[in-house]
């Protein structure tokens, strides 16, 4: 005679079976005013990923990498580029990055290096751009700390041949400076 067999499963394998349920925050722990919400946002997900996903935007470049042009480096004044670092939030994900170039030109000026040719790095990977023309600039180097605030930074000037790096802004269809490799003398 058959007998039907009753098969038993733990509470747990029979919850997978159940769709997923879809939560939606309805508060917001941080309180940020609505001008400054999409930024914030845009920064904590820059903050907490994995890497460099989002676009390169000119605004971020001159943020970032810009010095005033026209205005007077104080380079006797040691605490500059600490400042200068703290000031304008630059950090690893609160981690004192090792070294950092601002320059002083306008952003227009910069924007023409990224369609000069092709020269190597300094990690020797050939896809960086060289201007023609000598720029000003600041050298941070790194002296003591390893997390924001806590960095101190050596000031260094330099005039040179501003080396950089350039990717494509899809918003507003072309190239645009990402980053400042070195500040060089010409060969």
């Amino acid at each position: 005679m058959w007998q039907p067999s009753v098969v038993m499963y733990p509470l747990s394998v029979l919850l997978l079976l159940f769709p997923q349920a879809q939560f939606k925050t309805t508060h917001n722990p941080f309180i940020v005013s609505g001008n400054f919400e999409e930024d914030f946002e845009d920064y904590l997900t820059e903050f907490y990923g994995t890497g460099s996903t989002t676009e390169p935007t000119k605004e971020k470049f001159k943020r970032k990498m810009i010095i005033v042009p026209g205005r007077q480096i104080h380079i006797s004044n040691e605490e500059y580029c600490s400042h200068a670092i703290l000031f304008k939030n630059i950090h690893n994900k609160l981690r004192c990055v090792k070294e950092h170039y601002f320059l002083q030109e306008p952003y227009e000026e910069i924007r023409k290096i990224c369609y000069n040719s092709f020269i190597k790095c300094k990690n020797g990977i050939r896809k960086c751009n060289r201007s023609k023309k000598m720029m000003e600039g600041l050298y941070c180097k790194l002296r003591r700390g390893t997390t924001s605030p806590d960095c101190e930074y050596e000031s260094f000037y330099k005039r040179g041949l501003a080396i950089i790096t350039c990717k494509w802004q899809n918003s507003i269809g072309e190239l645009v400076p990402v980053s400042i490799n070195d500040i060089s003398m010409p060969y």
